[in-house]
């Protein structure tokens, strides 16, 4: 097995095209934008005047007493229904991704459908994977992955099918065969764009965790906003499930984003 030690010269972590991120969320950036979104919030809670509009003064402190107790708990069941949708989805894309890069005959012959299949919202698949899988957890983590999978295993394929040949004629000429392409060329070089599809994807799965999580089960984000709150008219209450809900789907954004930064420094 050929070992490549300097496989980093040949600048195999190229940018993916068309995707630029000039601004990245710091610390204070961050901080910034949650005193800029709560102020904002107090300014709608004084116009509106109606229990449906709580202030944040009243939200935040019944949030943090919650947060130790039954909110922690669905916290901790859409956290680990999203990781678990993530991590699925990666183990799968990457691979296929990265397979239909290398075999430009496979990718034509998969092509259409892929492109059929990325726009449909994977929403609406929803009752189908309930009745196949019945109403779990695992139906719920399936829908979540499905949506994520294509976002990765798009940008992946593109990605492997677009090094220079350049690159790839020179790590061969090492000696390397298809799996020493693919670890120390192929998946370098996908990295940073599976990244950022994760990042782009954070928001529209956390929306999707939040449907599937309204009806038929007992743990949730989704479930505590509107079963266990709007429907009783807890708003203050409701406020802190979308607090939880918010903060989730902004500290997972704020992860990936720091890996990408990491994994991806030539960039900045």
């Amino acid at each position: 097995m050929v070992g490549f030690p300097a496989h980093k010269s040949l600048n195999v972590e190229r940018p993916l095209r068309g995707v630029k991120m000039k601004r990245r969320l710091g610390p204070k950036e961050t901080l910034l934008g949650l005193l800029m979104f709560t102020i904002l919030w107090q300014v709608l809670a004084w116009i509106i005047r109606r229990p449906i509009m709580p202030a944040p003064v009243l939200v935040l402190p019944l949030f943090i007493e919650s947060i130790f107790g039954e909110l922690g708990l669905h916290l901790l069941a859409s956290t680990g229904r999203v990781l678990a949708a993530i991590a699925i989805s990666v183990a799968a894309a990457v691979p296929i991704g990265l397979g239909l890069g290398q075999l430009p005959g496979v990718d034509r012959i998969f092509a259409p459908l892929i492109a059929i299949v990325y726009p449909i919202p994977k929403i609406v698949f929803l009752p189908i994977i309930y009745v196949l899988m019945g109403i779990t957890d695992i139906s719920k983590i399936i829908l979540i992955a499905l949506i994520i999978f294509f976002q990765i295993l798009v940008v992946v394929r593109d990605e492997a099918a677009n090094l220079h040949p350049e690159l790839i004629l020179s790590v061969r000429s090492l000696g390397a065969g298809r799996r020493a392409l693919f670890r120390y060329v192929y998946f370098p070089a996908s990295l940073p764009a599976v990244l950022t599809a994760l990042r782009i994807s954070v928001g529209t799965a956390i929306a999707v965790l939040f449907i599937a999580e309204q009806s038929l089960t007992t743990w949730g984000l989704g479930y505590y906003i509107v079963v266990e709150t709007y429907q009783v008219l807890r708003y203050p209450q409701m406020y802190t499930g979308i607090l939880a809900m918010s903060l989730l789907g902004l500290a997972l954004y704020l992860v990936i984003s720091s890996l990408e930064r990491k994994i991806c420094r030539y960039r900045d």
